[in-house]
């Protein structure tokens, strides 16, 4: 099992006194901690104007600060929308190789398309059309990080001519390409294309177990690979703040998680944002914190066929928190998604107005108690994965192969406009 930790930048109202650069700096202060304790991989998203639920609309900035003070955790966009009309496919792959040669080769390219209409529409997006999107532009990506030039390409929704896109990335052909999933649909979209998935579903165990299922069996029947270079991996995140108390650790994570959950719900399901006024945090406080959060997951459960969001089929909205809880609890259930197989769980600590005291204790307490029994056990659990899966990593790898200097014959004459 491996261990990330995951950065929205939430942001509650009201924002006074320094509040963004605040939560910027303390999120940058724990991850250099993560860095030293042996946690995995920092994965920071990207999104647009859904203020209070995430402030984070420069990932590639933060993730640069990042890469330059840490020496070992991995560097992961989770996720980058790339449709075009977000950024330019080019650009995009200019980014992600410029991030993994500062980081020395340690950026994961997690992927995806957005699903908010505050996105989606502030761009002119259109959401209908956004899978397809996606299918278009991720092959491009890669290929521009692989290729030395890139040949050019004629699509739906961007068409660009042959070019040498640099600088290229450490990591041979690419950078591990990954796309956010909230559901089993995507789960075995990510298998059967062999790429990682990246659940952003609050999931049980059992639960897990059947996704892991789904994820393997698509990947190693993979026979049209989206991405250069195959990815096998799946990670789920979950709420987190241990103590050895469980009862103070449910009451400094608990409301962060329910805000967390709360606001999700609001931007992307069911609440109207009315533009720079509304305050989801007052909203939120209006009604008792653990009946929100309560309502949003049921929510969001009954919303399935329509966002596609799935839920906890069983055990309510205490198995949707995750590591909450008693070192013992937190324990049983890491070792529970061990079993599932599980490859990583990433850790949401800065969630609504959750102190960064408290996260910094929590991550240290979980190094010392909990992290060295499933570090232990990662080398022998990967070899077996990777020796189950070498045929598909081959076959995949040969598909998607590409080659790198393609002969052309296509010259720019220097011409100011």
């Amino acid at each position: 099992m491996r261990f990330g930790i995951f950065y929205e930048h939430q942001c509650p109202r009201p924002w006074d006194d320094g509040k963004e650069a605040r939560i910027m700096r303390e999120s940058l202060e724990q991850i250099q901690l993560a860095d030293q304790l042996g946690f995995d991989t920092v994965w920071e998203v990207q999104h647009h104007f859904v203020d209070e639920y995430s402030q984070s609309s420069a990932p590639e900035v933060f993730l640069a600060a990042c890469a330059a003070t840490t020496q070992n955790i991995r560097i992961g966009h989770g996720i980058v929308p790339i449709l075009p009309g977000f950024t330019h496919p080019a650009r995009v792959a200019e980014q992600i190789a410029t991030l993994d040669i500062v980081s020395n080769g340690r950026v994961e390219f997690g992927t995806g398309e957005s699903t908010s209409r505050s996105e989606l529409d502030g761009f002119e997006i259109d959401g209908y059309l956004k899978r397809e999107m996606w299918e278009e532009a991720l092959p491009q990506i890669t290929r521009m990080m692989a290729q030395e030039p890139y040949p050019g390409f004629k699509g739906k929704f961007f068409t660009m001519p042959p070019r040498n896109v640099v600088p290229k990335p450490i990591q041979k052909p690419h950078p591990p390409a990954w796309v956010a999933c909230s559901r089993r649909e995507t789960i075995h979209l990510a298998g059967s294309r062999g790429i990682g998935a990246l659940s952003f579903a609050f999931l049980d165990p059992e639960e897990a177990r059947h996704w892991v299922n789904d994820y393997y069996n698509a990947f190693e029947a993979c026979e049209d690979p989206i991405a250069v270079a195959p990815n096998a991996n799946l990670a789920v995140t979950s709420g987190f703040m241990i103590h050895e108390d469980g009862d103070v650790a449910r009451e400094r994570g608990l409301e962060g998680f329910n805000f967390f959950v709360y606001s999700l719900n609001f931007h992307f399901i069911t609440g109207t944002y009315h533009v720079g006024k509304t305050s989801i945090w007052d909203e939120f406080k209006k009604s008792q914190a653990d009946e929100a959060a309560n309502k949003a997951i049921a929510e969001m459960q009954t919303a399935k066929d329509r966002f596609g969001r799935s839920g906890v089929e069983k055990g309510g909205a205490e198995s949707l928190t995750g590591c909450i809880g008693s070192v013992d609890y937190v324990r049983t259930y890491i070792r529970d998604m061990e079993e599932a197989g599980v490859d990583e769980i990433i850790f949401i600590m800065q969630a609504g107005n959750n102190k960064h005291e408290h996260i910094v204790e929590a991550m240290e307490l979980f190094a010392a108690e909990i992290m060295p029994e499933f570090k232990q056990r990662l080398p022998e659990i990967e070899a077996r994965k990777q020796q189950r899966l070498a045929p598909a990593m081959r076959r995949i790898a040969e598909r998607a192969a590409v080659d790198p200097h393609p002969d052309l014959d296509f010259a720019v004459q220097a011409e100011p406009y």
